[in-house]
């Protein structure tokens, strides 16, 4: 069995048994929070239990490295559709220990790339139409110093409310601590 027709046969399971029902919650986040995290799989149950955060209590964005790349992406417009269409009151990044993106360089990943089957032709070609793979594909050597400046990345984007506090802490994803990076709350 494939793991598509694994995931919709328990599906179907699922849905005909009424599971749904105990994850029924309003679209809005009951406690008023955004959290951007990083996708690694340790994360997926840990960083809301460890945070005390049950299902309809934040919107969880997962992306590699807990990383805002571009002040304009996909990211960040989801964080604004948040604060300003789903009552998000606060933001926290949150990286983590032994992250994935640590260390990441773009000739290592252009290589796989090719390894598993991308041409040299489509490369050049995304090349030469202005992708620059080192930027693109760039990791990071600090985790703290990525959780500040994606934290910076959102705090001083331009269509982001002063009032929003942005925090940025770190998760140890074997034991579920978090360490406090940035404080978003005012300094009285």
């Amino acid at each position: 069995m494939s793991l598509l027709e694994e995931i919709l046969t328990y599906n179907k399971e699922f849905v005909d048994n009424k599971e749904y029902e105990k994850y029924q919650r309003n679209k809005l986040p009951n406690k008023r929070a955004l959290i951007l995290s990083c996708m690694d799989t340790r994360l997926v149950e840990l960083l809301p239990k460890s945070m005390n955060i049950a299902n309809g209590d934040a919107k969880i964005i997962k992306t590699a490295g807990a990383l805002v790349s571009h002040p304009f992406g996909s990211i960040m417009r989801s964080i604004l559709v948040g604060v300003y269409e789903l009552e998000v009151d606060e933001v926290c990044v949150i990286g983590h220990y032994d992250c994935g993106m640590a260390g990441v360089e773009a000739d290592r990943t252009v290589e796989k790339m090719k390894t598993r089957g991308i041409s040299q032709e489509k490369l050049d070609t995304l090349h030469h139409s202005g992708v620059d793979f080192k930027h693109f594909l760039r990791g990071f050597d600090s985790v703290e110093d990525s959780v500040k400046h994606s934290v910076s990345t959102i705090k001083n984007h331009p269509l982001m409310p002063e009032s929003v506090p942005v925090h940025g802490l770190v998760i140890d994803p074997n034991t579920g601590k978090l360490d406090l990076v940035v404080d978003g709350y005012p300094k009285s």
